[in-house]
């Protein structure tokens, strides 16, 4: 056990997630979702000449939904000193089954909660958000392999390329949006469960320079607004929603809305929705 999981072993909630009352619909197998993909990459190659040859590198020449998300992050990650066919190799090798199927799930998300959403494609190739969260993924499980030097030039990348910043020792559920994406910041002891939405710059941090367990705690079916900032070791509650712009610093109740600087509760949900899937930005 490394320095980090001694500290918090006994402070956060374990993997697996999704035990509360989620009221979220299942998403389908990677492999539908694959389908899905490669036929709308058909489609729009036969349309589109200009964008024949990414699409023929990106999706058509592969046969299942890894490899196409290998190729993209190797892609979108690639410089100077990180040459694009290593970090294919890399990804290849660390995306198995299991991170397979919470990338499936991520996709779902992103394609059910976001309505400027065509299709599963433009998720994979378009949405930085999405790619982002996919690039902490296999960060994280070079983390948990302690290859922590590799793992944090990677966050360092995707925090330069997309504009999202992860530390890969967070953890993070499935299901989980990033919309827009820009901005986002989540901190090293962050814990954020199955399908929850985050806005764009939304800051998960910490209050100072204390050590250990020091950051927010969101769980299941939880929205977060534009801009909103949650700081220190506090739990925000499942199915509740925190308003744009909203500073909190204290601990939220489930199945609530809370907003202002500081944040406080506005409005109980009696109808058990889920704010994660309704995306309804009003409080």
């Amino acid at each position: 056990m490394n320095s980090l999981q001694s500290r918090t072993a006994t402070a956060v909630v374990p993997f697996p997630f999704g035990k509360a009352e989620e009221k979220t619909p299942d998403a389908p197998p990677a492999a539908v979702i694959w389908q899905d993909i490669h036929a709308a990459a058909v489609e729009v190659a036969q349309h589109e000449a200009v964008l024949q040859p990414r699409l023929q590198a990106l999706v058509l020449a592969h046969t299942g939904l890894a490899g196409a998300m290998a190729a993209v992050l190797a892609r979108r990650l690639a410089s100077a000193d990180m040459d694009e066919q290593a970090l294919h190799a890399l990804f290849s090798d660390l995306i198995d089954d299991n991170v397979t199927a919470r990338i499936a799930a991520d996709l779902f998300a992103v394609r059910t909660r976001d309505p400027a959403c065509g299709d599963y494609l433009h998720v994979l190739l378009n949405l930085k958000g999405f790619q982002a969260l996919q690039t902490y993924r296999i960060a994280h499980a070079l983390w948990l392999q302690h290859r922590q030097a590799l793992a944090q030039a990677l966050a360092n990348q995707a925090s330069l390329v997309f504009a999202v910043d992860i530390h890969p020792a967070a953890r993070i559920g499935c299901g989980v949006m990033f919309d827009h994406g820009t901005g986002i910041v989540i901190g090293e002891t962050t814990l954020i469960e199955d399908n929850v939405s985050i806005l764009q710059n939304v800051t998960l941090g910490g209050t100072g320079k204390e050590h250990g367990d020091r950051h927010p705690k969101i769980r299941s079916g939880v929205m977060i607004g534009a801009g909103a900032k949650i700081l220190g070791n506090i739990e925000v509650g499942t199915m509740s929603k925190v308003a744009a712009g909203s500073v909190v610093l204290r601990p939220v109740p489930p199945h609530c809305t809370v907003a202002g600087v500081p944040a406080r509760v506005v409005r109980h949900h009696l109808d058990q929705a889920c704010p994660s899937v309704e995306m309804d930005q009003t409080i």
